[in-house]
């Protein structure tokens, strides 16, 4: 399989796992069907940083991550997207990856970490406040006409964690 299959298939079960029941199915549906291979491919050639998780030399999940895209926070560093295959959710990979990632940005000299999450998965916003993030913000998202809430999680110092 490649990395974009891969990529394009733990983002696809990911997001059905999460949202289901959250969205609404056919826009759930459409917005999964964005990120096919060829979008992976895309983001790879513009150069999208990407961590994969590999169990037994699969893949399991990935993370995208760089500077902070949000205003008035105390964070330099972002974790864009976190997702792993249900399948390997609560043995401790999505940890290792959010450390890793971390790491990762506290060696790129970005202090501080934000992760948006939608307010309605209370799996994720539970799996970052385990990690010691704190309820920083609180903005929103428009989608198929229906406006979500998105809580923004941060961490002022990447030195642990």
């Amino acid at each position: 399989m490649s990395d974009c299959d891969a990529l394009a298939a733990i983002h696809n079960e990911a997001w059905l796992n999460a949202y289901r029941g959250l969205l609404n199915g056919v826009e759930l549906q459409r917005l999964v069907s964005r990120r096919s291979p060829g979008w992976w491919k895309g983001a790879l050639d513009r150069g999208v940083t990407i961590k994969v998780i590999e169990v037994a030399d699969e893949p399991a999940g990935y993370a995208t991550y760089g500077p902070c895209r949000l205003q008035n926070l105390a964070a330099e560093g972002e974790i864009y997207e976190l997702y792993l295959k249900p399948e390997y959710q609560g043995l401790g990979f999505g940890r290792t990856l959010f450390g890793s990632v971390r790491k990762e940005l506290k060696g790129r000299n970005l202090e501080g970490l934000a992760v948006q999450v939608l307010s309605e998965n209370q799996p994720a916003r539970n799996f970052y406040r385990a990690l010691g993030g704190k309820l920083g913000a609180k903005t929103w998202y428009r989608s198929a006409g229906k406006r979500f809430e998105l809580s923004i999680y941060v961490w002022p110092e990447t030195t642990s964690g």
